[in-house]
């Protein structure tokens, strides 16, 4: 058979990277080919609808995640988001920030708050979480006592799939007058967040997460909240973020958000049943399987597992080109040192050696969960044996 027409893996690496749906697809590519337009060039009828599509989008946004459009600013993804929030609110105060941040935020979140501790603009106090990654809401308070100016925490977390309780969290932060910077880039589209009800300061998202295109997220920001902007030039999205709108981009961030506020309940409930089903046919294959993350709030399509004793980097090598899940988040796929976020859960070493994250979505078949069971149990024997 040639190389081209091999069928291709079972894809359950959903927390990396979604599918695009078509629809996004065939709705990005007409401002592609179509209405190739500069969204600020409104002197003529191609930036006009350009404009137009922008500006649909943004209503689009704002409906799913429950705000106003002047409220949102797009971006290349949730990196730069991540990086205006907490580097923008630092850099508009002057004087050195203090910012909680939770140990198993994501690499991006983690890496910002730190380069700022370095430059002497933040200082930092970490906070706790239990073994399924839940925070301590009364060491927050405690922390938040002492005085804080900035709380980092996740919607959602992309390793364990555990989902904070968010409205809780922004509570606090309104109670002692601090900021709350919220990643939901795993979260959006997923679980429903309303970002003006909730109170949350700043909220990171990205299209790729949610069946858009990569490259293309949002920040959404509150009207009230002053961020100095990391970006320069032509002064646009309110000066907030210059530079020429990506407008294909943010139609297919616009089309998933639209897609995701409409069959968002019945995907996700589809896609909880599936996994669900691959839980336990794995459970009822492979003894002494621990399924990590908090069993009662998680992403529906999360299925973050350990193998006692397991070296999962040789089971990777088995099924790769039959399976495709990952040891642990994209950021940090092929890099050696063991995961922050199963450390910060203080999950023993012999389990982290044997984690895997799979994750699953709404184009994964009732075959595919069949099929992946399979070969994950066949695999694990197979590696067993031979120890």
């Amino acid at each position: 058979m040639n190389a081209n027409t091999q069928k291709k893996p079972i894809y359950m690496d959903y927390h990396a990277t979604t599918p695009m749906d078509p629809r996004v697809v065939e709705r990005m590519l007409y401002y592609m080919t179509q209405a190739y337009g500069n969204a600020s060039s409104t002197d003529h009828v191609y930036g006009d609808e350009a404009e137009a599509a922008v500006a649909t989008a943004v209503r689009h946004v704002a409906t799913l995640l429950g705000t106003v459009p002047r409220n949102i600013v797009f971006t290349s993804g949730a990196t730069e988001s991540i990086n205006l929030a907490l580097q923008g609110h630092c850099h508009a105060r002057g004087i050195r920030q203090r910012i909680a941040v939770s140990p198993i935020e994501h690499k991006a979140v983690l890496d910002t708050c730190q380069a700022l501790e370095q430059q002497e603009k933040a200082t930092l106090t970490w906070l706790r979480v239990d073994q399924q990654g839940r925070i301590d809401l009364n060491y927050l308070k405690e922390v938040c006592q002492a005085g804080i100016d900035l709380i980092c925490i996740m919607a959602a977390n992309n390793e364990i799939g555990t989902i904070a309780p968010i409205q809780e969290i922004a509570s606090i932060a309104a109670q002692y007058n601090a900021a709350y910077f919220c990643d939901a880039t795993q979260a959006a589209g997923k679980i429903p967040i309303d970002f003006d009800a909730t109170g949350i300061t700043y909220m990171a998202l990205s299209a790729h997460k949610m069946y858009g295109p990569k490259g293309s997220g949002a920040l959404l920001v509150q009207s009230d909240a002053n961020l100095v902007p990391l970006i320069h030039g032509g002064g646009h999205q309110r000066g907030m973020r210059s530079g020429t709108l990506n407008v294909p981009g943010i139609v297919g961030l616009g089309e998933a958000c639209k897609l995701r506020d409409q069959e968002m309940d019945q995907d996700e409930a589809a896609i909880q049943v599936k996994r669900d089903r691959l839980q336990s046919l794995l459970q009822a294959e492979i003894p002494n399987i621990v399924i990590n993350g908090n069993l009662n709030h998680r992403l529906a399509g999360n299925l973050h597992i350990s193998i006692p004793d397991l070296d999962n980097s040789i089971l990777i090598a088995h099924i790769r080109h039959q399976l495709a899940i990952s040891t642990g988040s994209a950021c940090t796929s092929g890099v050696e040192a063991p995961s922050h976020v199963l450390q910060a859960i203080h999950l023993p070493a012999n389990l982290i050696g044997g984690a895997l994250r799979i994750s699953i979505g709404k184009f994964t078949t009732d075959d595919d969960i069949t099929a992946a069971a399979q070969l994950l149990a066949q695999t694990y024997q197979t590696i067993n044996q031979k120890r």
